[in-house]
């Protein structure tokens, strides 16, 4: 017997967990079991086919709020050309309304209703066995279609009605030290990302949030823990996401994992945590501070500065504690923090949100993530919505339409700010040419939001764009808020823009050849050759080029002329001029923004 644990990934860098705890907690049936993963991206015709010719005799699913539709849809053309193969879907999108999702799809023969390690187990000992009775499986939503045989003695209820549906009842929570550790070959993930869990459920109440539903936190065993690190250390993993919801809420837990990591640092491995901020004390934020650059980054939820939303969704959260945190991290510069904002919630208005919106974009993160709020089912949210009434999408994956706080045309408007983030903010393509543009509206979002009304107004986003053009794009934009009287001197002021927007690409990247905005360089070239010959200048500032010549060094490096005093300039929010060369080091970059090292000539 075939079986066929099968999952359909957001992207291809992306790995996914849930089948591989499956996969590893199901060892005495390794022979008969196999993965399959494809994308939300690729063809359904092509998973569906790939699928067929593996030939299962049980396809299970792993079912998410962003690939639910795909599934849907495969699980349908799959009964047709499969049509005694058993299918089983599992996850979170499927587990708080089984009953009614068998209803909905005739086929689909069962799901897994929650921590499915130990109950795909038994399932397999029913198939496979026959060592159990599929009744007798806790845990699990089925229709007698999925009993092995059709002449099986079925259950009273089934037997009366064969459209009836046989739900068990819950299975208890594992014990996390006892789930088997997930990669077995860890030359598969040479290119993706890496999932790792050291704990399950979390102590808050938030509404929005399913893991709120356990509130019991179970942690994996310290040691354990620290062996199977060690294990993506010495596979030099470029990266390494822990999916814990609060990994911070026990101190002592995360205090011996950022320890053991900083220990046993490869150089390489980056490792990415979810936390509460407003909980990290000194003794935590101390060894956060000791931590080589880009071995760690924070995401770090702020969901909303509003006190009455932060209460409607039964968050704990001390902003102003927050944002004393974040910037004290911030002043190490060694660690990247990723904030976020839920656009959605109860209470949270237009100028709420753009309230919310400035509070945390002043806090200067490294990404800043504008969500929308997602209706999931079993979260609290979703079972009290007769009190908040919030209209949502009706398919995954349910995102707010409107509420009777905040308007669709609301909601529009945020979902233009959104992309204008997206491009102008978190690509950290334009950090300084942005911080300049600030001076020229009255908070960051009003730029945002006037950015895209620009892009609307000329209809830029009917267009695919290059890189270069997005920053031909915002000198366009910059010079139409010239002509609209936003500043007293224009020329000076987009010439400065301009060089602005040169640092800016050249922080990032060596270009071949020069966007149509950028100056002449020729009057300059004998100054950059005399650089080039003056080894000992070179060798103070140009570290590892010591296999190189002068010419290839010239290569791997770019010097601009500029004429404006860039840090003043964009401080004291007027042009300060200043003649100067800038040295771009590329081989050498910021491990936190991926800048080049830059040096004054």
């Amino acid at each position: 017997m075939k079986i066929l644990l099968t999952a359909v990934n957001a992207k291809y860098i992306h790995s996914n967990l849930a089948i591989r705890y499956l996969y590893t907690n199901a060892k005495k049936y390794k022979d008969n079991i196999e993965l399959a993963e494809y994308t939300i991206n690729n063809y359904t015709d092509q998973i569906l086919q790939d699928i067929y010719k593996k030939k299962p005799d049980i396809i299970t699913f792993s079912c998410y709020i962003w690939n639910m539709g795909i599934i849907d849809i495969l699980t349908q053309e799959l009964r047709k050309v499969m049509p005694n193969t058993k299918i089983w879907l599992g996850g979170p999108e499927v587990t708080y309304d089984a009953d009614l999702k068998l209803k909905e799809n005739d086929s689909i023969d069962g799901i897994i209703i929650g921590e499915g390690e130990e109950t795909f187990l038994e399932l397999l000992d029913y198939y496979i066995e026959d060592s159990i009775q599929l009744s007798k499986i806790r845990g699990i939503a089925f229709k007698p279609s999925a009993y092995k045989f059709n002449d099986e003695v079925l259950s009273p209820k089934a037997a009366k009605d064969n459209k009836d549906i046989i739900v068990t009842s819950f299975r208890a929570s594992m014990d996390l030290s006892k789930v088997p550790f997930p990669y077995e070959n860890m030359e598969d993930f040479k290119n993706k990302l890496v999932y790792y869990e050291t704990s399950r459920g979390c102590p808050y109440t938030c509404s929005y949030c399913l893991s709120s539903i356990d509130m019991k936190v179970r942690l994996r065993d310290i040691e354990l823990v620290k062996k199977e690190l060690q294990i993506f250390l010495t596979n030099k993993v470029p990266q390494v996401k822990f999916v814990d919801r609060t990994f911070n809420c026990n101190k002592k837990h995360a205090l011996a994992i950022w320890q053991f990591i900083k220990e046993h640092d490869n150089g390489i491995t980056n490792f990415h945590f979810e936390i509460a901020a407003d909980i990290l004390d000194e003794e935590e934020l101390n060894l956060l501070s000791t931590l080589r650059k880009g071995l760690v980054q924070l995401e770090i939820g702020v969901q909303s500065t509003n006190p009455d939303t932060i209460k409607a969704i039964r968050r704990k959260m001390d902003f102003d504690k927050l944002s004393k945190i974040v910037l004290r991290i911030k002043e190490g510069q060694n660690i990247h923090q990723h904030l976020d904002l839920i656009a959605g919630l109860p209470y949270e208005d237009y100028t709420s949100f753009r309230n919310s919106f400035n509070d945390v974009y002043f806090l200067r993160p490294d990404q800043f993530q504008l969500g929308f709020l997602k209706v999931l089912k079993g979260s609290a949210i979703y079972l009290e919505n007769n009190i908040n009434n919030i209209v949502y999408k009706s398919e995954p994956p349910y995102e707010v339409l409107y509420t009777p706080w905040l308007s669709y045309d609301d909601v529009l408007n945020l979902k233009t700010v959104e992309e204008m983030v997206e491009i102008y903010y978190n690509s950290g393509q334009f950090t300084n040419s942005i911080l300049y543009l600030e001076n020229f509206h009255d908070t960051p979002f009003d730029m945002y939001k006037s950015l895209g009304e620009y892009y609307d107004e000329q209809h830029l986003n009917e267009r695919s764009h290059t890189r270069i053009s997005r920053y031909e794009l915002l000198l366009e934009y910059f010079n139409n808020l010239l002509q609209k009287g936003k500043t007293n001197d224009g020329k000076e002021e987009e010439d400065a823009f301009k060089e602005l927007l040169i640092y800016d690409l050249y922080l990032r990247e060596n270009l071949k050849s020069r966007p149509s905005f950028a100056r002449d360089n020729s009057p300059y070239k004998s100054k950059f050759r005399e650089f080039y010959s003056d080894q000992e200048k070179m060798g103070s500032l140009l570290k590892d080029y010591d296999d190189y010549d002068n010419k290839q060094i010239s290569r791997m490096t770019h010097i601009e002329y500029f004429t404006i005093d860039i840090d003043a300039t964009i401080k004291n929010k007027k042009v300060i001029s200043k003649e100067n060369f800038i040295l771009f080091d590329y081989k050498n970059r910021n491990a936190l923004n991926y800048e080049a090292n830059h040096f004054l000539l």
